[in-house]
C-alpha cells in the first residue's frame, strides 16, 4: 500500500523512461479511506455506474472543488490586473478611484472588449510609457512622507473591498478594516438619504446592534452630526463631540471623541453621508487624509447609488429610477407650467448644468419664446441669470443632490433675450424624483394683483370711486361705491350737482364750495358731509375729485373718491368727550393732592427744629416721595414726655393719597397721647394696634416706638413690622437685635417684645422708614447690608449724617422716607 496522500505507483506504460505519466483524461484521482490510511484511486470517467457509486460521487466532487478552485484563481488575477490598469489611470488622468473604475468601464464598452483583456491592454501601454520609471518616481517622492505612502495603500485596499461587497453593511466593515482603524478611527456609519430628507442607517461598524437600530431612522429636519455634514461640500469636522450640542450615533459612548461627517455624493448628487467616530479629541486632519476621506465617501455613494433606503421596518430593496416619460405624464397633467430637468455632467462626471428635457402644454416663457425653443437647451443657457440674483439654479442643484424639495413665494426670474434682461416674479416648487428634477413656477400677473389689491384696499377703506363726463352726461361708479350711497347698481350712479339733495341741509354751503371750486375754478376739491341714505342711515363722507381738461382747455371730465370716514368722525367725538372728562378729573386730583401735601407738610415738615433733650441731640429729615401726586403715610415724631423721657418714632401708613396721610395723622396724635400714661414702648405699640384695627377701610401700617432715659443712658424699643434701628458706635455700623411684633391693624388684639440698650458717649441711633433702603431688583437683606456700610462714615454734625443718607440712597421706589438720628452727647 502507498502512503498517505502519496499518489500510488503509476502502472509501466508506454511513455520513455523517466518521463511524467500523461494524465489520463477519462479518470480522475481520489483518495479514500483504507483502515487508518487513506489510498488515491482511479475513477473512469465515462463509467456512468462508477459515477453513480459512493467513489464516483467523492470524485466528482472533487473535481467540482479543483474546478471552484480554479476559476476563483483565475479571477483574482484578472482582477489584481483590472486593480492596476485602474491605478495606471487614476495615476494618469488625476481623478479618484471611482471615477477611473467608470473611465475604465466606458472605454472597454466602447473597445468591445472583455474588462480583462482591455485591462491587459492598458498595462502592456503603460509598460511601453516608461510606467516603472513613473512608478519609481512616485515611489521615491512618497518615501519621504510615509504616512502619506501608507494611507495610499490603505485607500488602495479600501476600495478592493468596498468594490468586491455587496451592500453597505459590507462596504462599512471593509472601510473600517483597511483605511479607517489605521488612522485611529473606532467606529463609522453609513447615511442614506432619502428623498424626503431623512437619513437611514444603510451600515455601520464598530457599534453595537443595539446602538445601530436605535439610530436605524431618522426623521427630517432632525439636526445630527451627520445632517450638519449634508450642509457643507467639505464637510463637517468636529474636534471634540461634547463641544457641541449635536446628537449623534455612539454620543454615550464616546462622548468627547471626533466626529467627521462628509457627504456621499456623485455627479452632482448627495445620497449619504459617511461619519466617522474617532475615540477622542481630535486635531485638524491634515489635506491628505481630508482627501481619502471624500474618496471614502465617494466609494460609499457608489453603493448607496445602486439601492434605495429602507423605511422604517422595511429592509433594504434594489432601487429602481422613475421612468422619466411618467414624470412628463405627470409634469401634463399639472395645471401649472413645470419644467423636467435631467442633470448634465462633464466628462470627469461632475454636474455642472440641467438640460430641460420637457416643459407642459401651460409653461410661458417670461420673454415669450416659443417652448420649442425653450426644451432641449440648458437651463443656465435658457436663463443665464438664474444663477445670479434670484440663486435659482443652487437651489435645485440642492434638490437634485439632497432630495429636499424647495418652495419659494415670488422668486425674482430673468431672462436674458437679446442681450436685454426681462424680469418676472414666479412662485416656485422644486422636487426630486429619482434622477430627475420637477420644476414648477407659477407667473404672477402684474396687472391682476395690482388689480386685486387696489379692490381690497377700497374695500378695507371703505372707499368708492367715480368718473363723470361733464359733456356726454355718462357717470361710472364701482359697487363699493353703491354700497356706501346704500343703493342697488340698477338705480344708477347720482350727478355731482345732485350731492345736495342726498346730504344733510346743514352741509349744503360747505358742498356749494366744493362744487364751485371743482366745476368753475377748476381746482381740485375736498370736502366732508353727512349722507343720508334712502335706509335712514346718516353716514359721516368724505370726497375727494379732480377736474381733466381736454386739449383746449374745457373741463370734460371729473374723477374722484368718496370714503366712508363715520368711524374716523365718532372716535373724534368719543376722544375729545374724553379728553374734557381726563381734564376734569386732572383738575380733581390735582386738587385733592394739593390739600393732602398741605396737610402732610404741615404736620411732617422735611426739617424740623432741634430738640431740647439733655444731653441727647435729635434730628430728623423727612422726604416726600418724587412722583407728587402720590402722597404716602411715612410719619417720625420726636418729642419730651413730661416724664424727662424722649419718645422717639417713626412710621408707614400702607397706601397712598388722602386717607393715607389722614391715617398717618391719626396714628402720631394716638401714640402722643398714649405716650404720656408713662407706659413702655411695647404697650404703647399694643394700645396703637387697637386704635388702627378701628379705623375705617382696612387700615394697617408698621412702626418702631423708642423711650430714651437721659439719665441712665439706655433706650427701650418695641417694633411692629417694621425694619430695626441701626446703631452707629465708632466706625462700626449694625442693626440693634431683632425683636417680635406683628404689623399695626392686623388683628384686633397683639403683643409685642421689647428691647433694651446702653448707649455711650457720641453713640448715634438711626430709625428710618423703608424709602431710604428698599430697592426692587434686590432682597431687603442686600439693601440694609448698603445702609450700613454708608452709615459707618460720620459726618461732623448730626444733621450732614442725615443729609449724607438721603443723599447716597440707592432705593428706586419712589416712596416717602423718614430719618430720625439720635446721638448722645
Amino acid at each position: 500500500m502507498s502512503h498517505p496522500l502519496q499518489p500510488a505507483e503509476p502502472e509501466p506504460t508506454g511513455a520513455p523512461p523517466g518521463a511524467e505519466p500523461l494524465p489520463d483524461e477519462r479518470s480522475t484521482e481520489v483518495a479514500v479511506p483504507d483502515g487508518d490510511d487513506l489510498a488515491v484511486i482511479e475513477v473512469p470517467a465515462g463509467d456512468g455506474d462508477a459515477q453513480r457509486s459512493p467513489v464516483g460521487r467523492l470524485a466528482a466532487t472533487v473535481e467540482r472543488l479543483r474546478r471552484e478552485v480554479r476559476e476563483a484563481q483565475a479571477e483574482a488575477d484578472g482582477r489584481a490586473l483590472i486593480e492596476l490598469a485602474k491605478g495606471i489611470l487614476v495615476e494618469r488622468l488625476g481623478c479618484g478611484p471611482a471615477q477611473a473604475a467608470r473611465q475604465l468601464a466606458e472605454l472597454t464598452e466602447q473597445a468591445g472588449m472583455s474588462p480583462l483583456e482591455f485591462a491587459v491592454e492598458v498595462i502592456n501601454q503603460a509598460a511601453r510609457d516608461r510606467v516603472a520609471e513613473v512608478t519609481s518616481a512616485f515611489l521615491a517622492s512618497t518615501a519621504e512622507d510615509r504616512d502619506s505612502g501608507a494611507s495610499a495603500v490603505r485607500l488602495r485596499a479600501a476600495e478592493s473591498g468596498a468594490l468586491a461587497a455587496h451592500d453597505a453593511q459590507a462596504v462599512a466593515e471593509s472601510l473600517m478594516e483597511h483605511a479607517l482603524r489605521p488612522i485611529g478611527a473606532e467606529a463609522l456609519a453609513i447615511w442614506a438619504l432619502g428623498s424626503d430628507g431623512s437619513l437611514t442607517l444603510a451600515g455601520s461598524a464598530g457599534f453595537s446592534a443595539a446602538e445601530a437600530g436605535r439610530w436605524r431612522y431618522v426623521p427630517p429636519g432632525v439636526a445630527t452630526v451627520a445632517r450638519r455634514g449634508l450642509g457643507e461640500r467639505s464637510g463637517h469636522w468636529i474636534g471634540c463631540l461634547s463641544d457641541t450640542q449635536l446628537p449623534s450615533i455612539g454620543q454615550h459612548l464616546h462622548p468627547d471623541g471626533g466626529r467627521a461627517a462628509v457627504p456621499a455624493g456623485t455627479g452632482g448628487r448627495i445620497h449619504g453621508v459617511l461619519e466617522i467616530v474617532w475615540p477622542g479629541p481630535i486635531e485638524p486632519q491634515s489635506p491628505q487624509i481630508v482627501r481619502q476621506v471624500e474618496a471614502l465617501a465617494e466609494l460609499c455613494a457608489h453603493t448607496l447609488e445602486t439601492s434605495t433606503p429602507p423605511r422604517p421596518g422595511d429592509e433594504w430593496r434594489p432601487g429602481v429610477l422613475p421612468d422619466v416619460a411618467e414624470l412628463m405624464d405627470l409634469a401634463d397633467g399639472l395645471h401649472d407650467p413645470a419644467l423636467v430637468l435631467l442633470p448634465y455632467l462633464d466628462a470627469e462626471g461632475e454636474l455642472v448644468d440641467f438640460r430641460i428635457h420637457h416643459v407642459n402644454s401651460r409653461f410661458l416663457d417670461p420673454s415669450g419664446r416659443p417652448r420649442g425653443v425653450v426644451t432641449g437647451s440648458l437651463l443656465l443657457e435658457a436663463y443665464p441669470m438664474a444663477a445670479g440674483e434670484s440663486e435659482l439654479f443652487d437651489q435645485v442643484e440642492r434638490v437634485y443632490a439632497t432630495g429636499e424639495p424647495f418652495r419659494a413665494r415670488r422668486m425674482r426670474l430673468t431672462a436674458l433675450v437679446d442681450e436685454v434682461p426681462l424680469a418676472a416674479v414666479a412662485d416656485i416648487h422644486a422636487s426630486r424624483h429619482g434622477g430627475c428634477v420637477l420644476l414648477i413656477w407659477r407667473m404672477e400677473d402684474e396687472t391682476a394683483r395690482l388689480a386685486s389689491l387696489l379692490q381690497h384696499a377700497q374695500r378695507l377703506g371703505r372707499i368708492g370711486g367715480f368718473e363723470e363726463n361733464l359733456i356726454t352726461g355718462e357717470i361710472t361708479w364701482n359697487g363699493q361705491l353703491y354700497d356706501l350711497y346704500g343703493k342697488p347698481p340698477s338705480d344708477g350712479p347720482i350727478p355731482l350737482e345732485n350731492l345736495p339733495a342726498h346730504a344733510h341741509p346743514d352741509d349744503a354751503v360747505a358742498i356749494g364750495r366744493f362744487l364751485r371750486t371743482l366745476l368753475h375754478h377748476r381746482r381740485p376739491a375736498s370736502v366732508a358731509f353727512r349722507l343720508q341714505r334712502p335706509d335712514g342711515v346718516t353716514r359721516h363722507i368724505r370726497v375727494v375729485a379732480e377736474p381733466e381738461l381736454d386739449t383746449d382747455g374745457r373741463l370734460f371730465v371729473v374723477r374722484g373718491a368718496y370714503q366712508d370716514i363715520s368711524a374716523h368722525h365718532w372716535t373724534e367725538v368719543a376722544l375729545a368727550a374724553t379728553r374734557d372728562q381726563l381734564a376734569h378729573s386732572e383738575q380733581q386730583a390735582s386738587e385733592r393732592n394739593r390739600l393732602a401735601l398741605q396737610l402732610q407738610h404741615a404736620i411732617m415738615p422735611p426739617t424740623q427744629a432741634p430738640l431740647d433733650a439733655p444731653g441727647l441731640r435729635v434730628a430728623v429729615r423727612y422726604r416726600p416721595a418724587e412722583t407728587q401726586h402720590l402722597v404716602g403715610g411715612d410719619w417720625y415724631d420726636a418729642v419730651v414726655l413730661p416724664s424727662r423721657l424722649v419718645l422717639l418714632c417713626v412710621g408707614d401708613v400702607a397706601g397712598h393719597g388722602i386717607d393715607a396721610a389722614t391715617s398717618m395723622v391719626v396714628l402720631r396724635n394716638a401714640l402722643r397721647g398714649l405716650a404720656v400714661t408713662g407706659a413702655g414702648p411695647a404697650q404703647l405699640l399694643s394700645w396703637l394696634n387697637m386704635v388702627v384695627h378701628h379705623l375705617t377701610g382696612g387700615v394697617t401700617a408698621t412702626a418702631v416706638c423708642a423711650l430714651y432715659d437721659p439719665e441712665r443712658h439706655t433706650l427701650r424699643w418695641a417694633r411692629a413690622g417694621h425694619l430695626p434701628p441701626v446703631l452707629v458706635r465708632g466706625t462700626e455700623a449694625s442693626p440693634l437685635p431683632l425683636v417680635k411684633g406683628l404689623l399695626l391693624g392686623a388683628v384686633p388684639e397683639a403683643t409685642y417684645e421689647e428691647g433694651e440698650v446702653q448707649l455711650a458717649v457720641d453713640d448715634t441711633l438711626l430709625m428710618y422708614t423703608d424709602g431710604l433702603i428698599e430697592r426692587r431688583d434686590r432682597s431687603v437683606e442686600e439693601s440694609l447690608t448698603q445702609l450700613l456700610v454708608a452709615a459707618r462714615t460720620v459726618p461732623p454734625t448730626l444733621e450732614q449724617q442725615l443729609d449724607r443718607l438721603l443723599t447716597y440712597s440707592r432705593s428706586d421706589t419712589d416712596d416717602d422716607t423718614c430719618i430720625v438720628g439720635v446721638r448722645v452727647a
